[in-house]
């Protein structure tokens, strides 16, 4: 079975916007859980322009189902991850500027950097998840850096989807059958929505895990949270 991670990002971003405690993350974070999902992601940036630092402990404390950080692994990055210990990092190569995330690691130019790091957060018993593009190569390499898992880049499948969805999804399939060569777990995000969604997830195998905020909050200024959740719980779960 797919999971369903709900990334609160735009709830956070919602809740600076006015120096306030409205909406309240953690109510939010409990209510996603209650009406389905079965993660909560969070990408804290450099500016902490969404997402804070001090967010991560209380949400740790409350979250139930599957506590997912992403990020960029300065060291600021790693000390916070490595304190809250969440069940998940997903290591993700931004920029410090980064409007958002836009493409995966070069697992080979990385490797030693990558391997130094989730042997870090392997020594704090953190499952590691490395953010890929949809190529084989690349998952090939990413198994010598000792991840547990890695999350493919939906953007680009979700950018051709409409045009030509067998196209889109190609490279996905192809990567996807390396990392079950490679014995690794497959995670996917960026761009996956209540339209792509149910191709993605019918296509990919062995998809343990997708990771959803922007659209899916959006679809929440119209359908309520609760639906939402549900509809795109649908989406995965549904049968071909």
């Amino acid at each position: 079975m797919t999971r369903l991670s709900v990334n609160i990002n735009k709830i956070a971003l919602i809740r600076n916007s006015r120096g306030e405690d409205k909406p309240n993350l953690i109510q939010f974070a409990k209510d996603c859980e209650s009406f389905g999902a079965q993660g909560i992601t969070v990408h804290p940036r450099p500016d902490e322009r969404h997402i804070r630092f001090d967010d991560l402990a209380p949400l740790k404390e409350i979250v139930s189902t599957e506590f997912n950080i992403e990020g960029y692994p300065s060291q600021k990055f790693i000390d916070k991850v490595c304190h809250v210990k969440p069940h998940q990092v997903t290591l993700v190569p931004d920029p410090p500027g980064a409007l958002t995330s836009s493409e995966g690691w070069d697992t080979q130019e990385h490797k030693s950097m990558l391997t130094d790091v989730i042997d870090h957060f392997h020594s704090h018993d953190i499952r590691v998840s490395l953010f890929l593009d949809a190529d084989p190569a690349a998952v090939s390499y990413a198994k010598y850096t000792g991840t547990d898992r890695i999350e493919f880049y939906t953007g680009d499948y979700a950018k051709t989807y409409y045009s030509d969805r067998e196209a889109a999804i190609t490279d996905h399939v192809r990567a996807a059958k390396e990392a079950s060569i490679q014995d690794l777990g497959v995670n996917a995000g960026h761009d996956l929505n209540l339209d792509n969604l149910y191709y993605y997830v019918s296509s990919i195998p062995n998809l343990l895990e997708v990771s959803i905020g922007h659209a899916l909050v959006g679809d929440a200024l119209y359908f309520g949270i609760e639906n939402t959740i549900k509809m795109y719980l649908h989406q995965i779960n549904r049968k071909l």
